[in-house]
């Protein structure tokens, strides 16, 4: 009988577990199940309850456009570095010859020839008119007409130098150098109207006068440096053989190059703090360089920013000294010791002085005209060749500094022109000026 009961409980207990799986349904099919359950053991659903929990989001394919993962999750591989673009020199070689293009005629007596950093080109006549070429037309209006306060009754007087502000597109501010009704030396700065063709001959601010003791060698030159200051061309002043010896005095700006800070908010001049005289009690401390006799023309190479200095000479050599960018100032040219590179006194010292890089004697002609140094982009046979010209003979020479820092010259030209100047464009392209009014282009 105890056999039959017991019988009797198991099969009441496996009808009982049939019946609570047909309860549970499809749920048991995800139920982990422990190995080898005793048959005592409860079992426990491990189906995750359904709740409000959003799913989380499906990750699809990666794209070709997509980075891949790597097995060894690995950063991703880095794109090369873009290759910076080689800059390709413009071939430099001397030039054996140019030509002349007409552009215009019919000025009067015209000095020299500049920009405004755009396509007009601004004409100086001697007598006190700046003239502007547009389009290769000559505007019938000059753009500063100041014959009153100019004197040119000698030789080499009149409105001589021009020099626009390197924030002229801005502040409207350009420069002149001209020799006043008493004969002295005028460094004024003018202002453009609301006309850009016009100036207004009101806005004069004079920064600087100097006395001249003769009329000759007023100098004339204003130049910006790469530096942002106005440098001025001094002559000696005048006479012959500097007999007053202002070449070598730096307590007169006399026969120098002046170095000022034009910025003032007043319109005066300031000395930069580095000029090389500023803490000698006995020089004035506007001169940058000295020993000149009359630097009649002057310029910076627009690529190197090296200075190329024409000084007119006296009885035998006219010449061009070159000093290179970064060049300390205080340099002393040599004038009246040395014409060129030749001594004029007696006993002189050669090492002392600054040389010329190019000098010719008076068979050749009579008073240089300093030029600049081709660095325009339409006529790259004649990049960095330096030209400058005679005023008597008109003949043209290249200068070009070969690669050993040599310099060799070759004249280039004959032209037979009275050339008081060159000039250069806003893109660098290079004109002569003649002072029988004639505007020409220089070209291979």
């Amino acid at each position: 009988m105890e056999l039959s009961m017991r019988k009797l409980i198991i099969l009441f207990s496996l009808v009982l577990l049939l019946f609570t799986a047909c309860q549970s349904g499809a749920a048991l099919e995800e139920t982990t199940v422990s190995p080898n359950p005793t048959l005592a053991q409860p079992i426990i659903n491990t189906a995750v309850p359904i709740t409000n929990t959003p799913p989380p989001p499906v990750i699809e394919e990666a794209t070709t456009n997509s980075i891949q993962p790597t097995a060894t999750n690995a950063p991703p591989t880095e794109q090369p570095p873009t290759p910076t673009p080689t800059v390709t020199p413009i071939p430099e070689n001397p030039v054996s010859s140019i030509s002349l293009e007409p552009i215009i005629s019919g000025l009067i007596q015209p000095l020299y020839l500049t920009h405004a950093f755009d396509d007009r080109l601004f004409i100086l006549e001697q007598a006190g008119t700046i003239r502007i070429l547009q389009n290769g037309e000559l505007l019938p209006e000059p753009f500063l007409d100041i014959m009153d306060p100019v004197n040119s009754n000698s030789n080499e007087q009149g409105l001589l130098g021009l020099a626009f502000h390197p924030n002229y597109q801005e502040n409207g501010y350009f420069f002149l150098n001209y020799t006043n009704v008493n004969g002295g030396t005028n460094i004024a700065r003018y202002r453009v109207s609301s006309d850009p063709n016009v100036a207004d001959p009101n806005s004069e601010q004079i920064l600087l006068t100097v006395p001249q003791p003769y009329a000759n060698h007023n100098g004339g030159m204003v130049a910006f440096g790469p530096d942002g200051y106005l440098y001025v061309g001094m002559g000696d002043g005048g006479s012959q053989g500097d007999p007053e010896g202002n070449g070598q005095n730096t307590g007169t700006l006399l026969g120098s190059i002046l170095r000022l800070d034009i910025d003032s908010l007043d319109g005066s001049y300031t000395i930069p703090a580095d000029n090389p005289f500023v803490d000698d009690p006995n020089a004035r401390p506007e001169v940058w360089a000295y020993g000149l006799r009359n630097p009649w023309r002057f310029s910076f190479d627009r690529l190197t920013n090296d200075l190329f200095v024409a000084d007119v000479g006296q009885n035998t050599w006219e010449e061009v000294s070159w000093l290179a960018a970064g060049t300390p100032g205080g340099q002393n040219f040599g004038w009246n010791f040395m014409e060129g590179n030749h001594c004029y006194v007696t006993n002189c010292n050669p090492a002392n002085f600054v040389p010329a890089v190019f000098e010719y004697d008076h068979t050749q002609g009579c008073s240089i005209s300093g030029g600049y140094i081709y660095r325009g982009q339409q006529f790259l046979s004649l990049y960095g060749n330096y030209f400058v010209a005679d005023f008597c003979s008109g003949i043209i020479w290249g200068v070009f500094q070969q690669p050993d820092g040599s310099w060799q010259s070759t004249i280039v030209y004959r032209s037979s022109l009275p050339i008081t100047s060159f000039g250069e464009d806003v893109n660098g392209e290079l004109y002569v000026v003649a002072r029988t009014g004639q505007i020409l282009q220089v070209r291979p």
